[in-house]
């Protein structure tokens, strides 16, 4: 699709969500970072503890005017209805538009109207669940599911006899993100919870990204008791180490998991207590699991799929519409 004779397609994005913004700067793309001094969100450029590529730029959140983009790629609700006035020239607004929806809807999970209704943007969803629920107004949609990126020599050990939970500020999350049934299964089942701000829910705290993987294959399952976000790249990520997945069956959980093949999923928390039990005294089918869970990652998050999605859509989109000259008025 790009050939020796042209560049790099020039996108124009936020820094929002960081893990995905890293698997995303691997589609073969240069992908341009505003930054402002004074912690403002989504101009935080390279932060984080990201191996990033030369091909994510940072530009001072006043000099985006001046470069020539391909593309405008939106990731929060202030990006679209307040930065791209901010920071763009009226002729840079023309350019084609993504806008890049992370969550599915949580006012009202069937009726909630989705902050674009634009025919001349592509809404894209990062799973099908997420589709599904949102009022997509008049916008055209596409789903392009998670890639994910491991270390080649970081596979599922399981010799813990331990569940490991992976979420940032649960405690300030609440029931959303399932502080109650992790609260309750530890009460059963010996877990331990890394992630930002842990400590406040009785968990170790937060694990170095790059260590993260390593740290987290030494388990014997991963748990997942979230009620209702997206598909969080933890999820897919412990599945490519290869470890079993426990979770509710809500969201795109309930077709990213196959019950005795890749983990267990059910709503009856009871139910899940039970399985854990069963992989805690069975290590034997938790490595059948653990198979299953590397399988199924392989095929639904293959980061060479995901960033070929990702060049084709970016392609499809600026193929469709050329920049519309502003009107000079004399």
């Amino acid at each position: 699709m790009q050939t020796a004779n042209t560049r790099p397609l020039r996108i124009l994005t936020w820094h929002i969500h960081g893990s995905y913004l890293y698997y995303l700067a691997q589609t073969p793309c240069t992908f341009y970072l505003p930054i402002k001094a004074g912690g403002f969100e989504g101009y935080g450029g390279r932060g984080g503890a990201f191996p990033w590529g030369n091909n994510v730029v940072e530009v001072d959140a006043d000099e985006v005017k001046n470069i020539d983009f391909d593309c405008i790629l939106f990731q929060s609700k202030s990006n679209y209805l307040r930065d791209q006035y901010d920071i763009l020239t009226a002729d840079q607004r023309q350019l084609p538009k993504i806008y890049l929806e992370h969550d599915p809807p949580r006012e009202v999970p069937t009726d909630t109207l989705h902050v674009v209704n634009d025919p001349d943007t592509l809404l894209v969803h990062v799973t099908h669940f997420n589709r599904l629920m949102w009022n997509n107004n008049r916008t055209p949609t596409k789903v392009i599911s998670h890639g994910v990126i491991i270390p080649d020599d970081i596979r599922y050990t399981g010799e813990k006899e331990r569940g490991i939970v992976v979420i940032n500020n649960i405690a300030k999350r609440g029931r959303r993100l399932g502080l109650d049934i992790f609260q309750e299964v530890s009460q059963h089942i010996p877990l331990d919870l890394v992630g930002m701000h842990a400590t406040e829910a009785g968990g170790l705290g937060e694990i170095p990204l790059p260590q993260l993987p390593a740290f987290i294959a030494q388990y014997r399952f991963f748990f997942n008791p979230i009620r209702y976000t997206s598909l969080g790249l933890a999820v897919c990520e412990a599945m490519y180490t290869g470890m079993p997945i426990v979770g509710l069956a809500t969201t795109e959980m309930a077709v990213a998991i196959e019950n005795g093949v890749s983990g267990y999923i059910h709503t009856d928390v009871d139910q899940l207590i039970e399985k854990m039990k069963l992989l805690l005294h069975d290590a034997e089918h938790a490595r059948q699991l653990s198979q299953g869970a590397r399988a199924a990652a392989e095929r639904q998050f293959n980061i060479q799929r995901f960033t070929a999605d990702w060049l084709t859509t970016f392609y499809e989109v600026t193929a469709k519409k050329a920049v519309r000259p502003s009107i000079q008025l004399s």
